[in-house]
């Protein structure tokens, strides 16, 4: 159980670096990005790897 703690914890930290180190569009994306990550950890790191990667250019 530990270990997938840990697995989620690096996917997590993964999914916020992602999104620092990526070139978007508008000038307010990555901060939203960001936030949606920050607030909703699950959902905003599934919709950052369906949605989101897509979106930057």
């Amino acid at each position: 159980m530990f270990g997938l703690g840990i697995v989620g914890l690096a996917i997590y930290a993964y999914t916020i670096y992602d999104v620092v180190v990526s070139k978007f569009g508008g000038p307010n994306d990555r901060i939203v990005w960001i936030l949606v990550v920050l607030f909703l950890p699950l959902l905003g790191t599934i919709l950052w790897f369906l949605i989101g990667k897509k979106s930057t250019i």
